[in-house]
């Protein structure tokens, strides 16, 4: 018996220190940032420009204002990126959107894209406050006239968003339940739910929004389970619609400029003003 104490010892202790270093460095598995400064919009996108947003505690995020190539339906989407990479990963997004007539706010959150500041989840909820705050006042887009797209981590950053700042519209890809259920599927292994620090209950806030919400998501996604986004979509509190894009797994081409996709934003936005005696936006 004491043969196979000693052994089982050395092995729990090798578990533990696993779990001690997993539970300090959480954070770098978590946001994987491309932390480079971004090249100017130029040489991603034609006509968008350069903007800052200051955030509530000191920082200024880098972002772009990409305006509407195709006819402009004056509404601006707020785009919340992933947990990796930075802005110009998303030109193709912006690129398709702007088609559509959309004017389009790339932005990184803090520790993406050359922004000073390390990612939590406190940290990219003052984020998306900043560029909600541009888009609203330096902008003059009413919130009536801005849908939120969130991608993945993004679609958790702009569903808290919403709670306290209700757009016209949601749209939510690939969303997960909460972010211990999105870790615990890739490691589960581990007692995600009891380590995390950052926790993104993404269902349960979206219960609380009213906002007509639109859920895409992939059915080969081996990073999000489809039945997580599905139970988000069913757990949502205002009027839903699920797209299901067949084949798709959670990086493919599909999620960038993809039919399904940008008609779903389509579909989800409010329709333009009326010329003759609705309001007219016009981004400065």
């Amino acid at each position: 018996m004491r043969a196979l104490v000693k052994p089982s010892l050395v092995i729990l202790a090798i578990v533990v220190a696993l779990v001690g270093l997993l539970w300090l460095n959480q954070r770098k598995i978590i946001y994987v940032p491309d932390g480079d400064p971004v090249p100017p919009p130029g040489g991603w996108l034609a006509g968008a420009r350069e903007v800052a947003l200051p955030t509530a505690d000191g920082l200024r995020l880098g972002a772009w204002l990409v305006p509407p190539t195709g006819p402009d339906r004056r509404v601006a989407v707020l785009v919340a990126h992933g947990n990796a990479g930075h802005r110009g990963h998303r030109a193709g997004l912006a690129e398709a959107l702007s088609g559509k007539g959309f004017t389009i706010l790339l932005f990184d959150y803090r520790g993406y894209g050359g922004n000073d500041g390390s990612p939590t989840e406190d940290g990219l909820r003052l984020d998306a406050r900043a560029a909600y705050r541009y888009l609203t006042e330096d902008a003059d887009f009413p919130p009536g006239r801005i849908v939120y797209f969130g991608e993945s981590l993004g679609a958790a950053v702009v569903t808290e968003l919403a709670t306290a700042y209700p757009p016209a519209g949601l749209l939510l890809r690939s969303p997960f339940v909460d972010l211990a259920a999105a870790g615990g599927h890739l490691y589960p292994f581990l007692p995600v739910r009891l380590l995390l620090w950052d926790r993104y209950a993404l269902a349960e806030q979206l219960a609380t929004v009213k906002v007509p919400t639109t859920v895409v998501y992939g059915t080969a996604d081996r990073t999000i389970p489809p039945e997580q986004s599905r139970e988000v979509a069913d757990r949502a509190g205002g009027p839903v619609t699920v797209v299901a894009v067949e084949g798709a797994d959670h990086n493919d081409a599909a999620f960038v400029d993809g039919t399904q996709l940008i008609d779903a934003v389509v579909a989800l936005a409010p329709k333009p003003p009326d010329p003759t005696g609705g309001q007219t936006v016009t981004p400065r």
